[in-house]
């Protein structure tokens, strides 16, 4: 009998596999790295046989770490990094590096469009929701019409990340709705947009997107090919998937109306669950389409804990740094006070930019305050702070953020990031049981398809279950206004809103 899902979950630099019970209880979870590839400034890249063969990997030493047959897994659920553009052909072969959301090679193309129609972002808005990122489906396809239009036309399929592995693991093309209403598309609708396509005048390459879905439907099954390189059953179920943050929602059991989320991974996002799609603040930050009619509204700083990795490689100089190297980090960030002695630190590491509190596509990152009794725990503690100041900024542009706020991603883990944030906050934090949320979100998408839950939503409640909670210490409240405050004012000294 079968009695265990898979859920994998293929981040911009890393590839997470997770095995879940029914109730949503992890067994074992392996990853595996993956390289980015920035040949250009701006351009953002990853070569999709290195990604399929990282999927593989994991989803192996998975099964080989567990001890679980393959047989005995019900059904495989998919999750990644969304938007971006992957071509391929009908089997599957890609024809060029996959381009991934963190991408701004569309930029001088997107000015040229809003120089000719000033109300250009305005209409993407009104569609779906979203400050659009260079990044996005629709923008890539155009691009690659205009700049490698011989590529383009050899691929079959555009996809974004996990539907190029979807297709590598069943032979079935498709999308889903999570991914289909961000390209930019329709939030109202959760599909595809021809008003979007003719905006990006892409009406003749609609051929080249596949079929949208709804997420927690059945793709396929695995194939032989795939089973020998993935240890995979051959025959199992696929559903079609979701976007990471939609799986994460899901995952992390989050998906109620009114829910509070931050996501604090590569990409730091704040945002709250809505029954509906919800289109203010205008013009700012991302609406997301969730599996099973409900929607996230979120205000989002493109880096999230990319700027400590940044932070520690650079001046640290640490190449691989474990658990007892973060110990001793936090420990030594601890000892500074809160407000890193004057330090700040504006944590827009991106080359897109910003798109929440206000959007600016040239926001750079960078330290400010620096004197010469700085030293690296004043700067390391600025870039911790840094972080959870660019969440209590970006919390401020939502409307109906109240109660509770689960904090997951990379960051959730950390001795005192989630603290860090109830203080500066002043919210109890709490942070979801299991490691791997995106894979658990793609997981239950899974069971759903499968019929294990009769809808996503009690799929979600009902593998809730939280590890533990961070009260906000009020005596630290007035160092963090003060903290906060200059933050603000260095942002508003540095950036200029679109």
């Amino acid at each position: 009998m079968s009695r265990y899902l898979l859920g994998i979950d293929a981040g911009s630099s890393v590839t997470k596999a997770a095995l879940y019970t029914r109730d949503g209880s992890e067994v074992a979870s392996a990853r595996q790295r993956i390289a980015l590839d920035r040949p250009r400034p701006g351009w953002c890249e990853t070569d999709p046989e290195a990604a399929w063969s990282a999927m593989c990997s994991a989803a192996r030493g998975l099964i080989a770490q567990s001890g679980v047959d393959a047989g005995e897994i019900a059904a495989v659920g998919l999750s990644a990094a969304m938007v971006g553009a992957w071509l391929a052909d009908a089997e599957g072969r890609a024809q060029r590096p996959g381009i991934i959301w963190e991408d701004s090679r569309t930029q001088r193309m997107l000015d040229t469009r809003l120089a000719a129609d000033p109300l250009f972002y305005r209409r993407i808005f009104l569609s779906d929701g979203c400050v659009m990122q260079q990044g996005c489906t629709l923008p890539l396809l155009a691009w690659l019409k205009e700049n490698e239009p011989e590529t383009l036309a050899r691929a079959v399929h555009c996809f974004s990340y996990k539907d190029f592995l979807r297709l590598r693991l069943t032979g079935h093309a498709a999308a889903d709705r999570t991914e289909a209403a961000v390209a930019p598309g329709d939030a109202r609708r959760r599909d595809r947009s021809d008003e979007m396509l003719a905006l990006f005048e892409l009406e003749g390459l609609r051929s080249k997107l596949p079929p949208v879905a709804d997420s927690e439907s059945v793709a396929g099954s695995v194939t032989a090919r795939a089973a020998r390189e993935t240890g995979l059953a051959a025959g199992t179920p696929v559903a079609i998937g979701a976007g990471d943050v939609p799986a994460t929602i899901v995952g992390a059991s989050a998906r109620e109306a009114g829910a509070a989320l931050v996501v604090l991974g590569t990409t730091c996002i704040v945002g709250v669950v809505a029954d509906r799609p919800v289109f203010e603040p205008a013009d700012l930050g991302l609406l997301f389409t969730l599996p099973g009619n409900c929607w996230f509204r979120s205000m989002v700083n493109v880096a999230g804990t990319l700027n400590l990795d940044w932070a520690v490689a650079t001046i640290l100089g640490a190449a691989s740094p474990d658990g007892a190297f973060y110990a001793r980090l936090e420990e030594m960030v601890s000892a500074v006070p809160v407000g890193s002695d004057g330090v700040t630190f504006l944590p827009y590491l991106s080359d897109s930019g910003i798109i929440a509190p206000v959007v600016d596509p040239q926001a750079r990152a960078g330290f400010h305050g620096l004197t010469p009794r700085h030293g690296r725990a004043e700067m390391l503690r600025a870039v911790y702070e840094g972080v959870v100041l660019a969440i209590r900024d970006l919390a401020g542009s939502l409307p109906d953020m109240r109660g509770d706020i689960l904090i997951t991603g990379g960051g959730a883990r950390s001795g005192i990031w989630p603290q860090m944030v109830a203080d500066a906050l002043g919210r109890t934090v709490a942070v979801p049981a299991g490691g791997e949320l995106g894979a658990r979100g793609a997981a239950m998408i899974a069971a759903t398809a499968i019929g294990w839950f009769p809808d996503i939503g009690t799929a979600s409640s009902a593998t809730r279950s939280i590890d533990r909670r961070h009260e906000p210490n009020a005596s630290r409240r007035a160092e963090w206004d003060a903290a906060f405050d200059r933050y603000r004012f260095v942002r508003h000294q540095l950036v200029r809103p679109r």
